[in-house]
C-alpha cells in the first residue's frame, strides 16, 4: 500500500534552503512580486529561472542526485514539516511507501531532500502563498507507473484535483479520503468519507486512524 498525504503550511524552524551564487537563501513561493520586502531572502517561484541557467526546480532535482552530503542541510520531505503524522506514516510503512503532495513541488517521495518553501493552495492564505489553477507549475510526479497496489490519498479537496491529475497514468487502485458533506469530484478515484467534526487539517487524523489499522482496504 502507498500512502500520499498532502503537504503543511508549518516547516521546521531550522529547515535547510536552496541559496543563489552569492549565497542568498531563496524563500519558493506563488507569487514573488506580491510577496513582503525581506531582504534576508530572495523570492521565487520553484519554475523561476535560477542563476544557474536552468529552473529551480531542475537546480533541486540536481541537488538530490549530486549532493550526497547535503551541505544546504535539506530535509527529506517527511521531515520537513512540523507534524509528527508525517515521520508515523514513514516509520510505519517505510520511506518507499510514503508520498507528499507538495503544492510547490509536486508528488514527492518521502526521501526527497526538499527546501523550505510557502505555497498552498489554501484559498485563505495570503496571496503570495496560494497557488492558483491557472498558474503554471512543472510539478515532479515520483511515483512509478506501473506499482501493482492501491494508493491512498489522504488530504484536502483543494489538493485533491493535482492528485488526480498527477496520478491519471497510474496502473493502480487509487482510494481518496475526503471530510466534505459533498462529495468531491475525483476522477479515477475511488471515495471514502472520513466522518469527523474536525474541519481544520482533519487529514491528520485521517492518516492517524489508517495508522492504527481502523480502515479495512479491500
Amino acid at each position: 500500500m502507498i500512502v500520499v498525504i498532502q503537504c503543511a503550511a508549518r516547516k521546521q524552524a531550522d529547515a535547510g534552503r536552496l541559496v543563489t551564487a552569492d549565497g542568498t537563501p531563496i524563500e519558493f513561493v506563488a507569487d514573488p512580486k506580491s510577496a513582503p520586502v525581506d531582504p534576508a531572502h530572495v523570492y521565487a517561484r520553484p519554475d523561476d529561472l535560477s542563476d544557474q541557467s536552468v529552473s529551480w526546480r531542475r537546480v533541486l532535482l540536481r541537488y538530490n542526485d549530486e549532493s550526497h552530503h547535503n551541505p544546504l542541510g535539506l530535509c527529506p520531505a517527511y521531515r520537513l514539516y512540523e507534524n509528527a503524522t508525517y515521520n508515523r506514516l514513514v516509520d510505519k510503512f517505510g520511506m518507499e511507501k510514503v508520498y507528499i503532495l507538495s503544492a510547490g513541488w509536486g508528488l514527492i517521495s518521502a526521501s526527497f531532500l526538499t527546501p523550505h518553501y510557502d505555497i498552498t493552495f489554501s484559498p485563505s492564505a495570503e496571496r503570495y502563498k496560494r497557488r492558483r489553477k491557472t498558474d503554471y507549475y512543472d510539478d515532479f510526479c515520483m511515483l512509478p507507473v506501473t506499482i501493482g497496489e492501491e494508493i491512498l490519498f489522504v488530504g484536502g479537496k483543494d489538493y485533491l484535483p493535482l492528485f488526480c491529475s498527477l496520478t491519471s497514468t497510474a496502473r493502480a487502485r487509487k482510494i481518496a479520503f475526503y471530510n466534505s458533506a459533498q462529495v468531491p469530484d475525483a476522477r479515477g478515484c475511488s471515495l471514502r468519507r472520513f466522518v469527523t467534526s474536525t474541519r481544520t487539517n482533519w487529514h491528520y487524523e485521517c492518516a492517524n486512524a489508517i495508522l492504527a489499522g481502523e480502515f479495512r482496504i479491500s
